[in-house]
């Protein structure tokens, strides 16, 4: 009876070895997979409250304001009248995001042509996600927001 029961401990050795080798890098797989969707959901977040405060600036520099920004057709704004002071205030923003903001494309529209009060201004944010690890997607973030000029 003894010799089975060293014989068995012979034929498992090393058994638990290759079920913890098989186990964690199913557990590692999961952890890496959740970080990286984590990520992708935080820098979405980021550059949709980067497009909200670019909305924010745009609304408050208006034609009214001594640092318009913005088309006022027929006599556009002097000291910004592309918006580019609007797409200054986004990529500032999203730096928090934790990722290069090179890539990141910035468009101001204000869909009434002008930025009198209480004409519309709309930011979109478009960003091909980066991944940190090498990973089978590579989404392409897209936020939008818009508001009214009121000054």
């Amino acid at each position: 009876m003894r010799r089975l029961w060293f014989r068995r401990l012979r034929e498992e050795r090393g058994q638990a070895q290759v079920e913890f080798a098989l186990s964690i890098m199913v557990v590692l797989l999961t952890v890496f997979f959740a970080w990286e969707l984590l990520m992708a959901m935080y820098t979405a977040s980021v550059l949709a409250d980067a497009a909200k405060e670019g909305v924010r600036y745009a609304i408050v520099h208006g034609s009214n304001s001594s640092l318009c920004s913005g088309p006022n057709l027929p006599n556009p704004c002097a000291s910004d009248p592309t918006a580019a002071e609007v797409v200054n205030v986004v990529k500032n923003y999203a730096q928090a995001s934790l990722h290069d903001i090179s890539a990141i494309n910035v468009n101001v529209s204000y869909p009434d042509g002008n930025n009198d009060p209480p004409s519309r201004v709309t930011v979109t944010v478009t960003y091909s996600y980066v991944p940190y690890i090498n990973v089978p997607f590579a989404p392409t973030l897209r936020t939008k927001a818009a508001g009214r000029i009121v000054n």
